[in-house]
């Protein structure tokens, strides 16, 4: 059985508080960063940060889900969240 990528078993979902970008932000918006399981349509990992912290941590979800395994990727990424 061949590992899968993680970009293949989970959806990266950024939902902005606000219309404009993060560096126009005010200081007080939220923005919610999402890992979704395809297959069941669960969220697995999420955080709710300051638009310039969601727009890193997105940026470093994106990468990892694109070179780590699904089992490598979620296990990091547990971690990283406590």
């Amino acid at each position: 059985m061949s590992a899968v990528r993680a970009n293949r078993a989970y959806e990266l979902i950024v939902a902005r508080e606000g219309r404009g970008p993060a560096f126009l932000a005010p200081p007080e918006r939220v923005d919610r960063v999402e890992v979704v399981e395809i297959d069941s349509g669960e969220v697995v990992l999420f955080w709710d940060l300051p638009p310039r912290e969601a727009r890193r941590l997105a940026r470093a979800l994106r990468e990892d889900m694109g070179r780590l395994e699904a089992g490598d990727f979620l296990a990091a990424w547990r971690a990283a969240q406590e």
